[in-house]
């Protein structure tokens, strides 16, 4: 195995430095956050970063990076206090990976990638009419990361909209049926599938597939 010291990373060049660090971690979801101006200018950005955060209260969280240059997302969220998670399938990934490049804020990303902007519930930050997946949250907290500068952004999810046929009778998701996307590092785009679920570990015991089953007994995560 190729092995790397605290000091010869610290070392690297630039780009070869970022590339390690950020595929040695594993795949990551995809996922466009959409937000709305205080001039009614859709905006729309991928992501990298959304992690569970709890399911009671629901909460996810995304990592934003230091505020050192404009950030429309966060001063959206700011504003508006609202936002929305989309997750990013095959057939959008291109598109999702276009939102990545630097437009002025009076210039919608909707409108760039062809991407559909949808409004629905009354809810004031746009979904991403073709996600498979449409999360809307609420803006609760943000933490900074004192260490890199990153923000910790916190958020309460309001409404979901998820493609009934990858749900199964316990509502568990095989997102694999909606062609979801996973990210490698900040450029590379992989289709995962799904192959096992397994039953609660218990010490001493068999874990039984149940895949196409409902889940018994309490969850250990």
């Amino acid at each position: 195995m190729k092995y790397f010291h605290q000091n010869h990373i610290s070392e690297l060049p630039s780009r070869q430095k970022a590339n390690l660090i950020n595929t040695i971690s594993g795949y990551k979801s995809a996922n466009l956050i959409a937000t709305r101006s205080e001039n009614g200018v859709s905006n729309l950005a991928i992501f990298n970063s959304v992690v569970h955060l709890g399911s009671n209260p629901a909460l996810l969280g995304f990592i934003l990076r230091p505020l050192t240059v404009e950030r429309h997302t966060y001063a959206n969220i700011k504003m508006n206090a609202t936002y929305t998670i989309n997750a990013v399938s095959e057939e959008i990934y291109a598109a999702a990976h276009a939102t990545a490049a630097k437009y002025p804020k009076d210039i919608s990303e909707f409108e760039k990638t062809g991407l559909t902007a949808s409004y629905k519930a009354g809810f004031s930050a746009p979904f991403v009419k073709e996600s498979p997946i449409q999360i809307g949250c609420s803006y609760v907290n943000e933490y900074e990361i004192k260490e890199n500068g990153c923000l910790l952004m916190v958020g309460a999810i309001e409404h979901i909209y998820v493609q009934e046929s990858i749900l199964l009778e316990d509502h568990w998701g095989k997102l694999d049926e909606a062609n979801l996307i996973s990210i490698v590092g900040l450029d590379g785009y992989a289709k995962p599938k799904i192959i096992q679920r397994l039953s609660y570990a218990q010490p001493d015991k068999t874990s039984k597939s149940i895949l196409n089953g409902t889940q018994k007994g309490k969850s250990s995560h």
